[in-house]
């Protein structure tokens, strides 16, 4: 009877410390369970949108995968209108990131490097259009036009103008937090060697700044080509590629709108590996 006693202690004992040893790993490893959670969650659609590319669908409506196939691949502009919708995003995305992330640099420079009357003022009208909800914005700047008379002439202009004032705030953000990360001294070293401002700007102060301003360039392209609510308000007869998909989605979605998110999402892909390449290169030069 003793034995058989100490026998089933010693179960439970064994038992309760292998539950501790999992209850000790699960909180030591919670942190990352939770991160690839997340990363599973937020790469699925993605994996979808690519697995999709290759589809053979054999109705429009119903949105599943049928088939392999590279037909989707072969023939970008089958569906009709597409091409010339995801070009007009690609020139006007374009377009508003070169004006936005010169505009936003210059205004997150004056915010930093100088003292103005209004600066804080300033400080907090800049994020009112990145917490506007967007269909206040499009709205507005669709009664800007209506009041400046140009309500009837609506499209690829008042789009991009539209476009580059919502990019700008994001623009000031990124650069602004970039230069506030800056060391003084560098600039002061410069000018202790006898370099010009104008020198000590282009070589020393820019380079530094360059990886934000290239990330702000890149948050601008993106927002403006992914934008709809603002864009469907101010474009008139404009048709971009996310107004596309939304007329075709009635319809049923050409599996080539999926070859062009595969695409945009390689590009982003290798634009983030190659900035990384970049720094570790520069990391080992510099030890």
């Amino acid at each position: 009877m003793s034995t058989s006693t100490s026998t089933a202690t010693g179960n439970r004992t064994v038992t309760y410390k292998q539950g501790s040893a999992a209850g000790r790993w699960l909180r030591g490893h919670l942190v990352l369970i939770l991160g690839l959670i997340v990363l599973v969650y937020t790469f699925v659609p993605i994996f979808v949108v690519v697995l999709m590319s290759f589809n053979a669908p054999t109705s429009r409506l119903i949105y599943r995968f049928d088939g392999f196939t590279l037909h989707n691949w072969l023939n970008p502009c089958e569906a009709e209108g597409m091409c010339s919708a995801l070009g007009t995003s690609i020139e006007i995305g374009l377009l508003a990131t070169l004006g936005s992330t010169v505009l936003g640099t210059l205004i997150a420079f004056a915010l930093v490097r100088h003292d103005f009357v209004g600066r804080s003022s300033m400080n907090l009208l800049i994020f009112l259009p990145m917490a506007s909800p967007e269909i206040v914005m499009g709205s507005s700047l669709l009664a800007l036009f209506v009041a400046a008379g140009r309500g009837g002439q609506l499209g690829f202009w008042t789009i991009l103008i539209a476009h580059i004032m919502f990019c700008i705030s994001f623009v000031v953000v990124t650069v602004r937090a970039r230069l506030a990360g800056l060391d003084d001294n560098l600039e002061q070293a410069a000018m202790d060697l006898y370099a010009t401002p104008q020198q000590t700007f282009w070589r020393v102060t820019f380079p530094l700044v360059f990886p934000g301003i290239l990330g702000a360039a890149l948050l601008s392209f993106s927002l403006s080509f992914d934008d709809f609510i603002v864009t469907n308000l101010n474009a008139g007869n404009t048709t971009t590629f996310p107004m596309f998909v939304w007329g075709v989605a009635q319809r049923g979605v050409p599996m080539q709108v999926n070859v062009v998110g595969t695409v945009m999402f390689l590009i982003s892909v290798l634009i983030v590996v190659g900035g990384e390449v970049n720094s570790r290169r520069r990391q080992r030069a510099l030890t």
